[in-house]
Order: C-alpha cells, then structure tokens, then sequence
C-alpha cells in the first residue's frame, strides 16, 4: 500500500512543513517575550499571561510550548545546547572527544549563517540574572543537564562503548565546565562596560587553553598516601 504525501498548500510547501513552521514561529515569539518582560519587569512581577499576551497567543498555547517563564525566556540555552551537539556528531572520528567538543563549540560560536542567542545583548543580561534568581538557574541547569546527557551519549558511541564509561562524562563536565565559566565571565563582564559580543570566543578560547595547560601540569599521580 502506497502512502500519500502530505498535500502541497498553494506554495507547493508540504501542509505538515507549514504547521513547523508555525510551531517555531510561536515558540521563537514566546521565548522573545519572556526574556524581554523579565528584563523589563524582573522575574517575579512577569507572569505566564502576560508573555502569552505579548506574543499574541492563549496561555493554553504557552503550556504546549513550556512548563513555565523560566524555561521560555532560557530556551535559547536549550536551542544552542542542541547546535552544540549537532556540530559535536560530526566532528571527524579519529578526533579525541575533548578536542572534538572544543572544536563543536568553536563551530557554534563562529557560526554566521545561523548565529547564536550569544550574540543578542538581552541574552548577556540574562545570563547574568540567572545566578541571582534561584528560579532561572534551576531551570537553566535543568536544560544544561539534558545537553549533557546527550553529549555524553554522543561521545560514548564515537569510543566505541556506553554512556556509564566515566571517560565520555568526563569530558563532557570538564568541557562544558570550562563553557560556562567563560559564559558566566563574559556575561558579567557587562558590569565593568560593554565588550563586544565576539570577545566571548576568545574568553572560550583562553578557558580551554587554561584546561589543557591544568591538566598537563597535573599528569599523572604515581604515588599515594
């Protein structure tokens, strides 16, 4: 039995592809106006209603799209996590993980086809929120655990073995580590003026470089107590 394609609207685009693209579109408008109200108004005083409102849509169409305000105005962490990890699968196989996920994620920051959320200023203001607002940063780490699970995932299949080897999580916290401590520099930077935005690839850059001459000056313990 022959199964049918989905039928071509006017514009020849697949009916199914016209309702993605709709569901991107709302969400994209929904995360806009999260992140834009808490900027203006603080977490507290921002409520699910009124980014529903902002976007143009019903609150029962922001359920479908988050669990709550936090998870909308960080959905970018969560859009770039999956980038990170896209650029991560195909990086060449007899590439050692920590240096395969150094360069996915040099990738991602040089990336201008399709720029990252790093880029927009309102998302350096927020990243810098996130540490004072208990709320944002359970969130926030919520979404960088599951790009982690998946990055671990990744680098288990490229060693040939299972994400409870030790090695792939390994490098995955080491790595990711080092990510967000050159965000959270970079992102309270702004107390102390306004750098460019690029400035963060060089703060990545120099927190890899500080990683690799760590930990070879550690080598490798021969004795114990």
């Amino acid at each position: 039995m022959t199964v049918p394609e989905p039928s071509p609207d006017a514009a020849g685009a697949p009916a199914e592809d016209r309702r993605r693209r709709r569901e991107r579109r709302t969400r994209r408008a929904l995360a806009t106006a999260a992140l834009d109200l808490i900027l203006q108004r603080g977490l507290a005083d921002t409520t699910v209603e009124a980014i529903a409102e902002r976007a143009d849509v019903t609150r029962r169409t922001f359920s479908r799209h988050f669990a709550g305000k936090e998870d909308a105005a960080l959905d970018f962490v969560r859009g770039d996590g999956d980038r990170i990890n896209a650029l991560l699968r195909i990086r060449p196989a007899a590439e050692p993980p920590l240096l395969a996920y150094r360069r996915a994620v040099g990738a991602w920051l040089a990336d201008e086809q399709s720029p990252g959320w790093h880029l927009q200023p309102k998302t350096r203001r927020l990243l810098a929120l996130v540490d004072r607002e208990p709320a944002l940063f359970a969130a926030y780490e919520r979404i960088r655990v599951d790009a982690h699970r998946e990055s671990i995932r990744i680098l288990a299949a490229r060693l040939g073995t299972d994400e409870h080897d030790m090695r792939p999580a390994v490098v995955v916290e080491a790595s990711a580590g080092v990510l967000s401590a050159a965000l959270r520099v970079w992102a309270h930077a702004a107390d102390a003026g306004e750098p460019p935005a690029n400035d963060l690839a060089a703060l990545v850059e120099g927190a890899y470089d500080a990683l690799a001459h760590e930990a070879a000056a550690g080598g490798r313990p021969t004795d114990f107590p």
